[in-house]
């Protein structure tokens, strides 16, 4: 197996090898696992607004949200319009309700798009480190291979010397077989 980065480039890479390459490379010449846990180095990084902003987008974005959102707008609608009668504090065509939804979805929309930047993000680092631990099992195959394919090839060479010792072996016996007139 090729024991430099350099050599491992050359040999398994159509291109040079960038940073990750070296990495993987580095990797597999030391004998030490590539993988890791991204989800813990990920949280590990976030800011406590990061973390407050997933749990809004994952919140906000939930069925529960949803249903209970939609039951406050019946119970707004028809506490308007029947229950308190004449003493409505906001009257039909509900002018308080739209700007109180407005203001939540002027609030809940930035929040959202900065988890969902943060999610592609994320999914960026994830595809790298996929890329390497991908990359690092099929320089692993490869380096199999070629021991397989050295050990085949040792194999068949001392076969082959064997066969040649049989050959000389049996030239001799009928050598010494026509010498007795046998």
């Amino acid at each position: 197996m090729a024991k430099t980065i350099g050599d491992m480039a050359t040999r398994w890479l159509v291109t040079e090898a960038g940073e990750a390459e070296s990495r993987v490379f580095k990797s597999a010449i030391d004998r030490k696992a590539l993988s890791r846990d991204t989800n813990r180095d990920y949280a590990a990084s976030s800011s406590l607004g990061e973390r407050l902003a997933d749990g809004i987008a994952r919140v906000g974005g939930s069925w529960t949200f949803i249903l209970a959102f939609l039951a406050f707008l019946a119970i707004w609608t028809i506490a308007n319009l029947w229950l308190l009668g004449r003493e409505t504090f906001d009257p039909y065509p509900f002018v308080f309700l739209n700007l109180v939804l407005s203001m939540l979805a002027a609030i809940q929309a930035p929040i959202i798009m900065m988890s969902q930047n943060r999610q592609a993000s994320r999914d960026r680092l994830d595809a790298a480190h996929d890329y390497e631990v991908n990359l690092k099992a099929e320089v692993e195959i490869m380096a199999l291979h070629e021991k397989l394919d050295e050990l085949r090839h040792r194999e068949i060479v001392a076969v082959h010397a064997e066969v040649a010792a049989l050959a000389e072996a049996v030239r001799r016996i009928e050598a010494g077989l026509a010498r007795d007139g046998r």
